[in-house]
Parts: structure tokens; sequence; C-alpha cells
């Protein structure tokens, strides 16, 4: 079973929420909000989407490559946790 079948309904979710937000850009640029406020809303967006993504790339890692949990070998468990914390904070 992939890991996004399995966290299916949290990941849809997530992009619902993520809809929600877009629609609400959408809304502020209908209405002629001023452009500080459509900008806070598309950091918005832009933080879900982020956040989505980072959660996607860290389970792909532990599901597909390796999970430093469970890996016998401390330099490749080492390695994935590490990748996994610069997903983390490149998308931060």
């Amino acid at each position: 079973m992939s890991h996004t079948i399995k966290h299916k309904s949290k990941l849809v979710g997530r992009v619902r929420r993520i809809k929600g937000q877009l629609e609400a850009v959408e809304r502020a640029l209908e209405q002629e909000i001023g452009c500080a406020d459509v900008l806070m809303l598309v950091a918005s967006v832009k933080g879900a989407i982020s956040g989505l993504t980072t959660e996607l790339l860290e389970d792909h890692i532990r599901h597909h490559v390796v999970d430093p949990a469970y890996e016998q070998d401390p330099e490749k468990a080492k390695g994935a946790a590490d990748l996994i914390d610069v997903v983390r904070t490149y998308l931060k």
C-alpha cells in the first residue's frame, strides 16, 4: 500500500484547506483589497504548499528510500535523517 493512499484522508484534507486559502486570495483580488493583505494571503498559501510538500517528501524518503528508524546501517540511517532535516529546513 502506498503511503499516499494510507494517509489519503489527511492529505486530501490539507489540499482542501489549501484550496480554501486560494479561494480567499481570489476573493481578495476580486474585492480589490490592499496589496499587503493579498500578499499575506499568498504567503499563507505558500506556507501550506511547502508544508504539504515537506510531508510528502519525508514520507517518500521513509517509505521508498530509507527509514532511519528501521535502517540497520547507522551511516544510511544518519544520511536519511539528515536528508529529512534538510528537506524540512529548505521548505520552511
